[in-house]
């Protein structure tokens, strides 16, 4: 994790395309303002956390509705194979 110390007004420059800039300072609360790209994303942490478990979360579910589907789907060709 790289730590910079930046002071009210000062940014920093990510990918030459996304400016954080130190807005304001309360306390133990620093305001930061961005400046970005409209195709970028961005996102709090844990609100990325969140969706990335509810995405991981909704692909288990898939991957186990795909499993059923093929258990089922194998008894139901055995029972046809032998009727």
């Amino acid at each position: 994790m790289l730590y910079l110390t930046r002071k009210i007004g000062e940014s920093v420059i990510i990918n030459n395309t996304i400016e954080l800039t130190v807005v304001e300072v309360k306390g133990r609360a620093v305001k930061i303002g961005f400046n970005f790209p409209p195709e970028a994303s961005i996102l709090r942490k844990e609100l990325h956390d969140k969706i990335m478990q509810q995405n991981i979360a909704a692909a288990q579910s898939a991957e186990d509705a795909d499993i059923l589907d093929a258990v089922e789907g194998f008894g139901d060709s055995d029972n046809n194979d032998g009727g």
